[in-house]
């Protein structure tokens, strides 16, 4: 594909945006980006040095905002979006209006010849079948309003054609807009900084990917586009299919002390639990670069430097 792609990414400025912006760049593509900028956020200003790269400060779901914007690029990545069963259950107009109803609006508006490459989540699967991997062909049942929404709009992106997607596992790493919300994030940052978790529901199981990795997913599908389009495809680590309690021992391996309990009383409010298959997105010549444990010793070294603040809330 050619490396002088117009491309519009909404909600650019965010956790994902802030790695994937940066890599578009560098790889020659012209970027402009839509935000609000609800956060104040500075996570994109080294990218302010190149000549390919432009901003807007704007709402996804405004119409006119987004019929003048659409006819100037080749490529659409809406990534504005509320991520997580937290922040969609704390404000559930918002989570269908910017998960839902502005991936619609895109739809709708954009021309058959843009190309669409739209992240969703792998949460659609709610509760898998025990020991059975998720596939792509697996029934989609959703738990929670979250992926609820991003199943609807899944389903609107690939029924309007010239698209593909990427049911994404839960995104781990680092990055400019740093999320300490997401599972791996947090107990890693508990780890440093508590040095305990206390676990509800500890058997749950989650897929994991590296943020970077996401990042390389979106130049795959531009990449391959003709080969993958119009297909869902799975994005995480097939040897990450892991418990939270998994997961914490293989925290532990990395910081000594690190405790874990498991909570005699409640209930996770993210009811999903299930192992994934990536083969899909294998068979297209994707091959993840990093690994969980890669990611551990790289966060254990960002959580020296952050804090938790507002986005989303801890989940455990």
């Amino acid at each position: 594909m050619a490396s002088d792609l117009r491309i519009l990414v909404t909600g650019g400025a965010g956790y994902l945006g802030s790695v994937l912006v940066p890599t578009l760049l560098e790889r020659g593509h012209r970027v402009t980006v839509l935000d609000r900028f609800v956060f104040d956020d500075n996570s994109l200003l080294a990218c302010c040095a190149h000549a390919g790269f432009s901003v807007v400060r704007g709402d996804c779901r405004d119409e006119r905002t987004m019929a003048a914007l659409l006819p100037h690029h080749d490529v659409i990545i809406p990534l504005a979006a509320l991520v997580g069963v937290p922040i969609c259950d704390a404000d559930q107009p918002g989570a269908i209006s910017t998960n839902l109803e502005a991936i619609r609006l895109v739809c709708r508006l954009a021309s058959p010849t843009q190309r669409l490459l739209f992240p969703t989540t792998n949460s659609g699967y709610g509760i898998g079948r025990s020991g059975e991997p998720c596939t792509e062909d697996s029934p989609l049942a959703p738990v929670s309003l979250y992926g609820e929404t991003k199943v609807a709009a899944e389903r609107a992106v690939l029924e309007r054609g010239n698209a593909l997607t990427f049911r994404l596992a839960t995104v781990f790493g680092a990055a400019p807009r740093m999320r300490l919300d997401l599972l791996v994030n947090d107990f890693v940052y508990r780890a440093v900084t508590d040095r305990a978790v206390v676990l509800f529901e500890s058997h749950f199981t989650r897929n994991f990917i590296h943020i970077r990795d996401v990042a390389r997913v979106f130049l795959h599908g531009l990449d391959h586009f003709d080969q993958m389009q119009g297909r869902a495809f799975n994005a995480g680590l097939d040897d990450a299919n892991l418990t939270k309690r998994e997961l914490c021992e293989r925290i532990a391996a990395h910081v000594p002390g690190f405790t874990f309990i498991d909570a005699p009383i409640g209930r996770d409010p993210d009811q999903r639990n299930y192992i994934v298959s990536n083969a899909r997105l294998a068979a297209t010549g994707f091959v993840p670069a990093w690994s969980l444990d890669q990611g551990i010793r790289e966060l254990l070294v960002a959580c020296r430097m952050v804090r938790r603040h507002g986005h989303g809330g801890p989940v455990s």
